[in-house]
């Protein structure tokens, strides 16, 4: 999604977006669209950005939350099984991982759905969360590392668990935003491995919760 955005904005070229998107994954391939079945990655960026779309979207669906998922029908369903989906004006396009290939397939789609939290909300949202997490695990006395984390740790504080950085054309807010989202999850990996310093069942079911 990102780099199907700096496509659109003429930062980056098709080929250099696909190749970020599919990584290591095996090939794409994007049926549904006008153009025919099984076009590739590069040619349907290229489309969307000759085609003048606006920003494509990200939905992570999931039961009881289909925020920005436009529906009910064919999409919604779709993006729910899956859990993902990216939205651009007039299609919908979700992911179907196999072995020999990802196939992304396009649902029309009327209308986007502007239901998505903005970066200032998903900035505080996650900064609550963290210091609500935090305060409970305080509470309960249960935080603990062992001594097989001290690498993960290290690895951690000295930022080599970040991740690459998001496409050109992003606010640098919206990086340290996701450097904080990649590094929340690194320590929920490390902290549910075990638990922790929690000595009955109760104690170790709330900070599974917390977490």
């Amino acid at each position: 999604m990102a780099w199907a955005n700096a496509v659109a904005l003429g930062l980056a070229s098709p080929d250099l977006a696909a190749a970020q998107i599919t990584g290591a994954d095996p090939p794409h391939r994007v049926d549904g669209l006008p153009g025919g079945d099984g076009q590739t990655m590069p040619v349907v960026l290229a489309r969307l950005a000759a085609a003048g779309r606006p920003p494509a979207r990200l939905a992570l669906p999931v039961p009881g939350d289909v925020a920005g998922v436009p529906g009910p029908g064919p999409l919604s369903a779709a993006a729910l099984a899956a859990a993902e989906a990216v939205l651009v004006q007039g299609w919908g396009l979700v992911p179907e991982v196999g072995p020999d290939v990802v196939r992304w397939r396009g649902y029309p789609c009327a209308q986007l759905v502007d239901a998505m939290p903005g970066l200032a909300d998903a900035d505080r949202g996650l900064a609550e969360s963290l210091r609500q997490a935090t305060a409970l695990l305080d509470q309960l006395g249960v935080a603990h590392w062992g001594e097989l984390d001290s690498d993960d740790l290290q690895a951690l504080r000295s930022g080599r668990l970040d991740g690459d950085g998001l496409a050109p054309g992003y606010p640098e807010r919206a990086v340290s935003v996701l450097v904080r989202a990649r590094r929340l999850r690194a320590v929920v990996a490390l902290a549910v491995r075990n638990d922790g310093a929690a000595l009955t069942a109760h104690e170790a079911a709330t900070r599974l919760a917390a977490l």
